[in-house]
C-alpha cells in the first residue's frame, strides 16, 4: 500500500476540508436568503412557487446524485489507497453518466412542467407561475447535474477551495442578475419570476464552465478529449454498489420532503410559504455542522482506503463533539431573533404566527439532523450505504411521510404535527445509525482484508526468497 506524503495528509485534515465547505455553504445560504428576500418583493405566491419547485428539482437530482455521490466516495478511497489513476477513471465515467441523465431531465421538464405541478397538488392559483419557473430552471438540469458531479469529484481529491470559490461567484452573479430583472435596474427588463429563473440558469452555466476547467486539471495526469471513450466496467460497478443505495437514501429524503410540501399545499398557500421561509432560516442552524459532516465523509473515506480504521472510527465522534453544540446554539439564537428576520420577508400576520411556533420546534429538529448528517455520512464513507438506505426507506416512509399525512392532513392538526413527525424521524434514524457505527462492521471487514493481504504478501515474499536461495545452489554434475 502506498504511503501518504505529509502534504497529502494535511490536505485531508478535517479542518482544511471543512472550512472551505463551510464558507461555500454559508455564502450560498446567505445569498439564497437574499434571493428569497428579493423574490418576496414579487409576491408570497412567487416565494411558494420557488420553494415548491426547488423541492421538485431536489427530488429529480437524486437520479444523478446516485452516480455522483458513489463516485465521490470511491475517488476518496482510491486516492487514500494510492490508486489515483483509478480515481481519475472513476471521475471521467461518472461525469459522462451524470451529464446524460441531466440532458434527459432537462428535456422532461421543458416538455411537461404544468402536468408535473398539477400531479404534485400545487394550488391552482400558483400554476401559471410554476409552469414558467419549472420549464426555465428545469431546462437547465443538465447544468445542475454537471455542477454536482464536478464539484463532488474535485472535493474528494482534497480540493474543497475550488468548488467554494466557484459557488461564491455563481451566487453573486445570480443575486446581481435577480436585482436587475426584478427591479428593472440598469436598463434590464422587469421580468419578475421569469427573470429570476433566467438568472439562475445563466449563473449555473458560468459555474459549470469554471468547474469543468478545474476538473480537467485536478488529477496528476490531465484529462483531455482523448479520455472521452474511457470506461472501466469493474470501477463503474464499484461506484454503483456504493452509489445506488445512496441514491435511494437521498431519494427517500427528497421525496419525503416533496410529499410534505404537497401536504402543505393541500393545507394552503399560507402553510407552503411559511415552510419555505423556515427552510431559509433553518439553513443557518446546521451549516457548520453539515460542513463538518461533509468533510468527515471525505476524510473517513480517505482513511478507510488507506487502511487506517481506528482513526476513521474516531473521526465521527470529533465531528459530533464540535457539531452538536454549534447546531443547538444556532437554533436557540434563531428562536430569539427569527421573528424579526421573518419580518424582512413578509408582513402576513398568519405566516409570521405560524413561523414563530415552528422556530421552537426547530430547536428540537436540528440536533437530530446533526446526528444523522455525521453518522450517516460516516457509514456511507466506509461503504455501508445499504444500511442507511434501509433505515431511510422505512422511517422516512412511515414516520416522516405517513404520520405527517395522518396527523397533519387527515386529522387536521396542521403544520405543527408535520414538524413533530419530522423531528421523530430524525431521532429514530439517528439512534439506529449510532449503534450501527459502534458495531464497526465495515471497519472490521477492512481490517480482515488488510490482514489477508499482508499474509499473502509475506507468503509471496517468502517463496521468492526460497527460490533465490535454490537458484544460488550449484547443480551437481552427473
Amino acid at each position: 500500500m502506498k504511503k501518504m506524503k505529509s502534504g497529502e495528509k494535511d490536505k485531508f485534515s478535517l479542518w482544511l476540508l471543512a472550512w472551505p465547505i463551510f464558507i461555500e455553504l454559508f455564502l450560498q445560504i446567505l445569498l439564497g436568503t437574499v434571493d428569497t428576500l428579493m423574490v418576496s418583493r414579487i409576491s408570497d405566491n412567487a416565494v411558494a412557487v420557488v420553494g415548491f419547485s426547488n423541492q421538485l428539482f431536489n427530488a429529480l437530482t437524486t437520479l444523478f446524485a446516485t452516480v455522483a455521490s458513489g463516485a465521490g466516495i470511491v475517488i476518496a478511497q482510491k486516492i487514500g489507497s494510492g490508486r489515483e489513476e483509478d480515481a481519475r477513471t472513476v471521475a471521467i465515467i461518472a461525469f459522462k453518466v451524470t451529464a446524460a441523465i441531466g440532458i434527459f431531465l432537462s428535456i422532461l421538464l421543458i416538455a411537461v412542467p404544468g402536468p408535473i405541478a398539477t400531479m404534485l397538488q400545487l394550488p391552482d392559483e400558483l400554476l401559471p407561475l410554476a409552469k414558467v419557473y419549472i420549464s426555465i430552471v428545469g431546462g437547465g438540469m443538465i447544468l445542475t447535474a454537471m455542477i454536482s458531479m464536478l464539484g463532488t469529484a474535485i472535493r474528494n481529491t482534497g480540493n474543497t477551495k475550488g468548488p467554494m470559490f466557484t459557488a461564491i461567484g455563481m451566487n453573486v452573479i445570480h443575486i446581481m442578475m435577480n436585482y436587475c430583472f426584478i427591479f428593472g435596474a440598469f436598463g434590464f427588463p422587469q421580468w419578475g419570476l421569469t427573470g429570476v429563473a433566467i438568472s439562475t440558469v445563466v449563473s449555473r452555466l458560468i459555474a459549470t464552465v469554471v468547474l469543468l476547467f478545474i476538473f480537467l486539471g485536478t488529477f496528476q495526469r490531465r484529462i483531455g478529449i482523448k479520455d472521452i471513450p474511457v470506461f472501466d466496467r469493474k470501477l463503474f460497478k464499484e461506484v454503483l454498489v456504493i452509489g445506488w443505495p445512496l441514491g435511494v437514501n437521498s431519494a427517500s429524503w427528497v421525496f419525503s420532503q416533496l410529499a410534505i410540501f404537497s401536504f402543505l399545499a393541500v393545507l394552503g398557500a399560507t402553510e407552503l410559504a411559511a415552510r419555505t421561509y423556515m427552510n431559509t432560516l433553518e439553513s443557518f442552524c446546521f451549516m457548520l455542522g453539515f460542513s463538518l459532516a461533509m468533510a468527515a465523509q471525505i476524510q473517513i473515506a480517505h482513511l478507510y482506503g488507506a487502511g487506517k480504521t481506528k482513526e476513521a472510527y474516531r473521526a465521527v465522534y470529533r465531528v459530533l463533539t464540535f457539531g452538536l453544540p454549534l447546531v443547538i446554539v444556532n437554533a436557540f439564537i434563531l428562536v430569539l431573533f427569527g421573528p424579526k428576520l421573518l419580518g424582512l420577508f413578509t408582513q402576513d400576520a398568519e405566516i409570521l404566527t405560524l413561523c414563530a411556533a415552528l422556530l421552537w420546534l426547530n430547536l428540537l429538529l436540528q440536533p437530530g439532523k446533526m446526528i444523522n448528517m455525521a453518522l450517516g455520512n460516516s457509514l456511507n464513507a466506509v461503504g455501508d450505504t445499504r444500511y442507511t438506505m434501509i433505515i431511510s426507506l422505512i422511517f422516512m416512509s412511515v414516520v416522516a411521510t405517513g404520520c405527517s399525512y395522518l396527523f397533519g392532513v387527515s386529522l387536521g392538526w396542521g403544520i405543527i404535527a408535520i414538524y413533530a413527525c419530522m423531528i421523530s424521524d430524525e431521532y429514530i434514524r439517528g439512534v439506529f445509525s449510532f449503534f450501527r457505527w459502534r458495531g464497526r462492521k465495515h471497519l472490521r471487514m477492512k481490517e480482515q482484508e488488510l490482514l489477508q493481504e499482508r499474509g499473502f504478501n509475506q507468503e509471496s515474499h517468502g517463496q521468492a526468497q526460497g527460490k533465490t536461495a535454490m537458484d544460488g545452489v550449484a547443480t551437481p554434475a552427473l
